[in-house]
């Protein structure tokens, strides 16, 4: 048989009736996402110990300002090896 041009087949369900539904906004989150949101996933424990985002800023700086004081250790010397 010659496959001939056809038309792709519409595989969208006819219940599916975008143009009738409410609420839609094209490009909603199009702001935020070119902002460039962060999405982080913490423990409930940690949850409850930092409320909001504010806290979770303020903690994380004070982990990053910690983390320049300390000098990592310095490497001891490799032996050569032939």
């Amino acid at each position: 048989m010659k496959r001939g041009s056809q038309s792709p087949k519409d595989d969208i369900r006819p219940e599916y009736d975008f143009a009738s539904m409410q609420g839609g906004v094209r490009g909603k989150y199009t702001k935020q996402y070119r902002a460039g949101t962060n999405l982080v996933l913490i423990e409930p424990a940690l949850a409850r110990a930092f409320p909001n985002d504010a806290a979770v800023n303020a903690a994380l700086r004070v982990v990053l300002e910690a983390s320049k004081l300390v000098k990592p250790p310095r490497k001891a010397a490799q032996p050569k090896t032939r």
